[in-house]
């Protein structure tokens, strides 16, 4: 797991809501799994802006979509800055408020 991601299970790991890392579904695995509300939070650094990555992005956010599993996409910017506001976002988001 990258930085960012320790720092946000660090957290999600404690709330509420609760979520599973490194969860495959099909031949994927999400960074971040809430199968109660089913969405997957992905935290995405730099690379993901480079090459062929946001349309490999794309296609796994749609086929994930068709599987009924919600993609979040999160900074890995945004966590490093703020991990605990973005924790408290995603759990807001996930419990529908």
């Amino acid at each position: 797991m990258s930085l960012p991601e320790i720092l946000l299970w660090q957290r999600l790991q404690h709330s509420d809501v609760k979520f599973r890392r490194q969860h495959p579904v099909g031949r994927y695995v999400l960074d971040f799994y809430c199968a109660a509300a089913r969405i997957c939070v992905e935290v995405d650094g730099i690379s993901h802006d480079m090459g062929n990555n946001p349309s490999r992005d794309a296609d796994r956010d749609a086929w994930l979509n068709a599987q009924g599993v919600s993609v979040l996409r999160i900074c890995a910017a945004d966590v490093l800055r703020d991990p605990d506001g973005v924790a408290d976002g995603i759990v807001r988001a996930v419990a529908g408020g």
